[in-house]
């Protein structure tokens, strides 16, 4: 079945008749199945230990995978006001595609999250957002860490590097200034090189950009002519990009197949776009 980097390919084993498949935001797929529901509940807890069961879910189970009386169970649940984590433990062992074993280690790894900082629990869950290129509500989430009082953990570097991860949301969204300005914080807090790369390298794409001449002083003309190398071969990487090879085969095909084509993969890259914003 599909890898964890390949959340569009989830394989189907057992067929069930489903009119109306439900849509997983986060992971931008339609499931057809119990197994399919299982596998992403297992392989993905971040994203589905807040706000994931709801009523949607329950409809589904109930009208699509004909199963009322497991959706009933984890309602009766919910409303009990008991850990909700274990209305995702009572779908897995109903649905019957993982192990004993298995579910018990899917537990321990919800157990665990839980006793994280609520500020590390925050950015893990962004960090696996903008891994799946859903930049907008990663940004969301890293905003709101920035909010988070001090303490031991909530500190300079930890905020450095929320600074850092909002500037590279906003690289991957095209907003270069908003970018470099959080880098800029980013570097304040935390004067780390790769953030000083990154700036430097905005600078290349935006013309408006300047490094100042405190941060200028500290690259030395080797370390540019390294950056600048890095950039053309990213450059290159990019013009031997999938997307770029993709219309490239498109372009081949005749007049009909490559209409079909083109409208699929400008569908796939409205749907990466809405992840963005």
């Amino acid at each position: 079945y599909q890898t964890r980097g390949d959340p569009m390919s989830l394989l189907l084993c057992r067929q069930e008749n489903v009119k109306r498949p439900y849509y997983v935001e986060a992971l931008g797929i339609r499931i057809y199945s119990s197994q399919e529901l299982s596998y992403v509940i297992y392989h993905y807890p971040l994203l589905v230990m807040e706000d994931f069961v709801g009523e949607g879910l329950l409809e589904f189970m109930r009208e699509e995978l004909n199963q009322g009386f497991l959706a009933l169970k984890v309602e009766r649940w919910l409303k009990s006001g008991e850990d909700s984590d274990e209305a995702l433990i009572l779908i897995l062992q109903e649905c019957d595609y993982y192990r004993p074993g298995e579910i018990s280690h899917y537990r321990q790894q919800l157990t665990a999250l839980r006793k994280k900082h609520p500020a590390e629990f925050k950015k893990l869950l962004a960090d696996e957002l903008f891994s799946m290129r859903q930049y907008g509500r990663a940004l969301n989430l890293y905003r709101e860490l920035l909010e988070f009082p001090r303490d031991e953990y909530v500190d300079d570097l930890f905020l450095g590097r929320i600074w850092n991860n909002l500037g590279s949301c906003y690289a991957r969204m095209f907003q270069t200034k908003r970018a470099f300005e959080a880098y800029s914080y980013a570097y304040s807090r935390a004067p780390e090189e790769q953030i000083l790369k990154q700036m430097y390298w905005l600078t290349k794409l935006d013309r408006g950009l300047k490094l100042g001449e405190r941060l200028r002083a500290l690259i030395t003309e080797e370390k540019l002519s390294q950056w600048d190398q890095s950039m053309d071969e990213a450059r290159e990487q990019a013009v031997q990009s999938e997307a770029v090879k993709q219309m490239e085969e498109i372009f081949g095909q005749d007049e009909e197949v490559r209409r079909e084509k083109e409208s699929e993969l400008l569908h796939n890259w409205k749907q990466e776009y809405r992840g963005m914003i």
